[in-house]
């Protein structure tokens, strides 16, 4: 009984392996000379003069695993060239497309750019952004589909099977999240948890009935 409630629950565990993932803009912040994972949508942050702000499109199942922008977050290589004005702020952007493991079906993703925004000083990363980089597209929810344009099409799908080895097809923007460009969680929320409660309610379900069987087997004793 306990080695078929053991095989049952490792049987479980590995269905865990095979997470989903999702194509997605994720968002980055630069930090000296590392990029570190938005907590915040680039619709909400407001960066202010001098700082690095980075866009990374992947396949990814959450911000844990997310591919980070692959140029430094040096402000001074992207604006060094761009001189404090009055009424003004200047942003670095760090813009990568990612590879070709990574795109929808079809599509070549773009070489990877800099850019430098000067936006007024309340504006936020989103605007920045929309400064340089247009054709940018959005979904519904606010979650940033494209940038410059890429890709053509889709927007923080859901990739079955495990995310590293998925097959280009289909987070957040800001979302970047970004993870929605104002949600930097949403692709890794999307699914509602799904694998991981099928997992705990299947494993529930192995041990009341394993239960039951001990029950069973005692009262015929």
């Amino acid at each position: 009984m306990l080695t078929a409630l053991a095989a049952a629950v490792s049987l479980c565990a590995a269905g865990t392996a095979q997470a989903a993932g999702y194509r997605y803009w994720s968002f980055w912040e630069g930090d000296g000379s590392r990029w570190t994972y938005a907590t915040q949508g680039p619709s909400l942050v407001r960066p202010g003069d001098g700082a690095v702000q980075g866009f990374r499109f992947s396949v990814s199942e959450d911000s844990g695993d997310a591919a980070r922008p692959r140029r430094t977050p040096d402000f001074a290589a992207v604006c060094g060239d761009t001189p404090v004005k009055d009424g003004s702020k200047r942003v670095a952007l760090v813009i990568d497309p990612g590879t070709a493991a990574d795109a929808p079906a079809g599509e070549r993703p773009p070489a990877p750019r800099t850019a430098c925004a000067r936006v007024a000083p309340d504006a936020s990363t989103a605007d920045a952004l929309a400064s340089v980089a247009k054709p940018l597209r959005y979904d519904s929810a606010a979650l940033l589909c494209a940038i410059s344009g890429y890709p053509v099409s889709g927007c923080g799908e859901q990739i079955a099977g495990d995310a590293g080895d998925a097959p280009p097809s289909t987070a957040t923007a800001s979302g970047s999240a970004t993870a929605p460009v104002s949600s930097a969680a949403a692709p890794a929320d999307g699914d509602g948890g799904g694998p991981a409660v099928g997992v705990l309610a299947g494993i529930g379900a192995v041990l009341v009935l394993g239960a039951a069987g001990v029950l069973r087997a005692r009262r015929r004793r």
